[in-house]
C-alpha cells in the first residue's frame, strides 16, 4: 500500500531556521489540493508574501529547458546530436575541440574550459562575470565571456559539470532557429508544455509577481549586479510552483518532445557523488530511485524540483536566497521516496 507523502511542519521549520530559508515549498499530489509552506518574503522591503503564483528564478534548473530546446531542433530536423558544433560556431570559440557535439554538451562530457567553473572555489555571491551584466541580453553577447578557456580533456572522456557548455548550446539554438534563444525556449518548450508563467525576465525590471533574489538571509541587497540581466542557456529562467508541476506532467505525456528524445533526456548516464544525484542529458535523477530532478543555485537563488513519474507527485522548493533552501531540500530529500 502506497503512503501519501506529507510535510512535517516541525522538521521543516527547524530546517528553514538553520540557514534563513526564504521561499516556497510546494507538494503537488494528483487528486489532492496542493500543500504549500512559505517562509520569509518575495519582496522584503514591502513584505510581499510568497504564493503559488510567485515567479522564482530557477538558476541552473533552466538547463533542462535548454536541453529541451536542443531536442526540439533535433525533432525539426535542423540538428543532429552526433554532429560537431564547429559547423555552427564557425570561427568563434576556437579553443572548443572540433570533435565536440551537442550530445557531449548536454551530458557535461565536452571537456571544454568553463567560464564559470564551480570547482574553482568561488563563492556564490562573488562578482564572477568579466563583462557588465547589462550587456548579457543576447546569447551572442556571451562570446567574449566564453573565449580564452582551453580544452580540459578530450570530448567524451568523462563527466565534468560545465556551465559554459550550455551557453554554447544556446548559441547553437539561436543560430539554427534564426530567432533569439529565449524566445525559442518560450515558444517551443514552455508553449508546448502549456506553461503560462514560465519565461525569461530581466533582473533589472522584475514584475510585481516575481521574487527578488537576496544575497543573504537578512537585508535588502539583491542579486541584480551578480547575474546576467537576462537568463540564458546555463540558467536564469523564471517559473512558479504551479507551472513546475504542470511542466513535469507535460514532459512525460510527450507534449514537449517525443518518446525517443524523452528517453534520451531521462536515461541516467553518470553517477555524480558530489551532488548525491545521477545525471542524464540535461536532467538530474535521484541517486537510486526513478525520480526526476531539476535544481539550481546562484546568487539569490536556491531551488530544487523533484517529480515521481509513478505517482505524478511533485515536490518543489523555490528559494530566493543564495543558499537558504539547502537545509530544507536536505530535510525533504527522501519524501517522495518514502511515499
Amino acid at each position: 500500500m502506497t503512503t501519501t507523502p506529507s510535510l512535517d511542519d516541525a522538521a521543516l521549520a527547524e530546517a528553514a531556521e538553520e540557514d534563513g530559508f526564504s521561499g516556497l515549498i510546494s507538494l503537488d499530489v494528483p487528486g489532492q489540493d496542493p500543500t504549500t509552506r512559505a517562509y520569509g518574503y518575495a519582496e522584503r522591503a514591502f513584505e510581499v508574501p510568497h504564493t503559488r503564483s510567485t515567479r522564482y528564478a530557477l538558476a541552473s534548473g533552466g538547463k533542462t529547458f535548454t536541453a529541451l530546446a536542443v531536442l526540439r531542433l533535433v525533432e525539426q530536423g535542423r540538428l543532429r546530436l552526433d554532429e560537431p558544433v564547429r559547423g555552427v560556431l564557425g570561427g568563434d570559440l576556437p579553443l572548443v575541440d572540433d570533435a565536440v557535439t551537442p550530445l557531449h554538451l548536454l551530458t557535461h562530457t565536452s571537456g571544454i574550459g568553463d567560464y564559470l567553473d564551480e570547482s574553482a572555489g568561488w563563492e556564490v555571491d562573488d562578482y564572477v562575470l568579466p563583462v557588465p551584466v547589462h550587456t548579457l541580453v543576447d546569447t551572442e553577447a556571451f562570446l567574449p565571456v566564453l573565449e580564452g578557456y582551453p580544452q580540459v580533456f578530450a570530448p567524451g572522456e568523462r563527466f565534468a559539470y560545465c556551465n559554459g557548455g550550455y551557453v554554447v548550446l544556446a548559441l547553437v539554438v539561436q543560430r539554427l532557429s534564426g530567432q533569439g534563444f529565449q524566445r525559442f525556449v518560450e515558444e517551443e518548450v514552455c508553449g508546448r508544455a502549456g506553461l503560462r508563467s514560465t519565461g525569461f525576465l530581466r533582473g533589472d525590471e522584475l514584475p510585481a509577481d516575481a521574487a527578488r533574489g537576496y544575497l543573504d538571509a537578512t537585508g535588502l541587497r539583491t542579486n541584480v549586479l551578480h547575474l546576467p540581466v537576462l537568463g540564458n542557456g546555463d540558467g536564469g529562467i523564471f517559473s512558479t510552483a504551479s507551472d513546475l508541476h504542470d511542466f513535469w506532467g507535460a514532459l512525460l505525456q510527450g507534449r514537449v518532445v517525443g518518446p525517443q528524445l524523452l528517453e534520451l533526456l531521462t536515461t541516467p548516464r553518470h553517477d555524480v557523488p558530489d551532488e548525491g544525484l545521477r545525471h542524464a542529458a540535461g536532467l538530474w535523477l535521484h541517486a537510486t530511485e526513478p525520480l526526476l530532478v531539476m535544481e539550481g543555485c546562484d546568487a539569490g537563488v536556491s531551488f530544487r524540483s523533484t517529480h515521481d513519474p509513478a505517482t505524478g507527485a511533485t515536490l518543489s522548493v523555490l528559494g530566493n536566497t543564495s543558499t537558504g533552501a539547502w537545509p530544507v531540500i536536505g530535510e525533504l530529500a527522501d519524501l517522495l521516496v518514502a511515499g
